[in-house]
């Protein structure tokens, strides 16, 4: 008789090599995910920085509560913004993941921020 067709092992190590893929392919696409929410809140405070420039250069002065003028991306929570003499600082973080970024303007620092105008992520 000549039978056509795949043994019982051979089929058990192809089921095991996908397995050992999935494996391998998983974490990365976390890590891919994670940086994407880090990449999203960075966008939202470099886009915070237009809007407190714009309202500055309309008041002469910075605000707390830009109201409307200012939405974030989805999944990101805040800014929370505080005025400061010479500036503002603020900072935001995500509803998936633990990290938090923040931004200042002015003289006076928000940790992990260490240079005025470029968001910092922990």
């Amino acid at each position: 008789m000549n039978r056509k067709g795949f043994t019982l092992i051979e089929l058990l190590i192809v089921v095991v090599i996908i397995g050992i893929l999935a494996a391998i392919a998983i974490p990365k696409f976390a890590n891919t995910k994670e940086k994407a929410y880090i990449a999203s809140m960075k966008s939202d405070l470099r886009n915070l920085v237009t809007a407190e420039e714009a309202y500055f250069a309309d008041s002469v002065k910075y605000t707390s509560n830009l109201g409307t003028n200012f939405a974030t991306t989805t999944g990101v929570v805040g800014p929370t913004i505080q005025v400061t003499a010479d500036g503002w600082t603020a900072n935001v973080s995500h509803s998936t993941t633990t990290k938090t970024c923040s931004i200042y303007v002015g003289s006076t620092s928000l940790a992990p921020a260490n240079k005025e105008g470029e968001p910092k992520c922990v």
